[in-house]
């Protein structure tokens, strides 16, 4: 008997990277070996970065293993530090930076019997596509007061423009080829899973050269290379895909009221970093929603919260979106059987009332369990 060995760079990551990757590593390995009977396997290649980097080699981003990840097709990662105020800008962006990472994907949605600050989070099955090379997370920023600052300040004024002497500054861009493969890689995803819509949600009405052109490039790129399939609103057509927009701040309202009629949502980088976070709040928390960083040739996934350093090493963390970017991953190998294998171990784990701390919280009669407990129980479904 032969076996076929998927390639799987991983980054432990810091915090409660440790705690989680214990848990979710032994319990992908269990599924492939369940579905697939030792013809597949998981060869995991461990990669530096972050705190673990820096002890080892002084860098928390080694040459190294951007020079790997640069060939690589797959890879996952536990959350990773970002320091507040100074410091590296973030090794998040760092990465998508430096593998041209251009589209984060985060599906989310409700799972199990888990009680939730709404009433209906089993409304909600949405997956945002979020732009990750541009806006103000890769511009330039200037503290107050520095020589920059002030000679942007300066040149802003020459510009008719009024800003204060003593403000900070940053640039927010948005280009319309970063846009156009944004949304085709949404209108793409829509297609391929049979879903009704893609949202375009933007802040054109105030950020009109920026976030509007977001918008206006969507819907041209929709036009150009998906007339045949794609309807607008105001010109609805059964059986084609509906493109549409929202304005940012009437979006998060929409994904409380009425989150059913939102399927994909497509938007920039700041955007899709709230509406993605607030999304999964609804259906639990951070804990319960992936999320994958993808180019033209690597998946690279990753756990969407941070690194809760107050819980760190106390047993107490949430592996779900971690397991659940094990979901992703057999998904986008196209091992359907062992994708549904999971999510539907993590679903019964869930109904059963058996979470973590962090989800117990809206929850009556739930059975809290350790991290490497909740992990056991579900390699106990599969």
């Amino acid at each position: 008997m032969t076996t076929e060995s998927i390639a799987i760079y991983w980054i432990e990551g810091d915090g409660i990277g440790p705690e989680i990757w214990n848990v979710t590593r032994p319990v992908l390995d269990a599924v492939v070996a369940r579905e697939f009977n030792g013809t597949r396997r998981l060869e995991w290649k461990e990669l530096l970065a972050g705190e673990k980097a820096v002890k080892e080699t002084g860098s928390p981003l080694p040459e190294a293993t951007l020079e790997a990840l640069s060939t690589a097709t797959l890879a996952m990662k536990g959350p990773l530090g970002t320091p507040v105020g100074g410091g590296i800008r973030s090794l998040n962006v760092a990465l998508r930076h430096a593998l041209d990472l251009y589209t984060c994907i985060r599906p989310i949605q409700h799972y199990g019997n888990l009680k939730t600050p709404v009433r209906h989070p089993e409304r909600i099955n949405i997956v945002v596509f979020r732009e990750n090379t541009e806006d103000v997370y890769f511009g330039p920023e200037y503290p107050a007061g520095s020589v920059e600052a002030m000679r942007l300040i300066e040149l802003l004024h020459d510009m008719g423009c009024d800003v204060l002497p003593s403000a900070g500054i940053g640039i927010k861009s948005i280009s319309p080829q970063n846009t156009k493969r944004l949304v085709r890689k949404a209108i793409r995803f829509a297609l391929n899973n049979n879903l009704p819509s893609v949202t375009l949600m933007h802040k054109g009405n105030i950020m009109k050269y920026t976030e509007g052109a977001f918008r206006k490039w969507g819907y041209e790129l929709a036009e150009e290379e998906f007339s045949d399939v794609i309807c607008t609103e105001s010109n609805p057509q059964e059986g084609k895909l509906l493109i549409k927009d929202r304005i940012a701040d009437a979006m998060f309202q929409e994904v409380l009221l009425h989150p059913e009629n939102y399927h994909v949502i497509a938007t920039s980088n700041l955007n899709g970093d709230y509406i993605s976070d607030a999304l999964a709040a609804e259906v639990g928390g951070l804990g319960i929603a992936p999320g994958v960083n993808m180019s033209d040739t690597l998946a690279f996934y990753e756990s969407i919260h941070g690194t809760a350093p107050n819980i760190a090493g106390k047993d107490k963390a949430n592996p779900c979106s971690l397991l659940l970017c094990g979901v992703m991953l057999f998904t986008h190998l196209g091992w359907h059987g062992a994708a549904n294998r999971l999510r539907n171990a993590l679903e019964a784990t869930l109904s059963a009332g058996l979470v973590t701390e962090d989800l117990a919280s809206n929850m009556i009669n739930a059975k809290i369990l350790g991290c490497k407990a909740f992990g056991e129980a579900v390699a106990e479904r599969i």
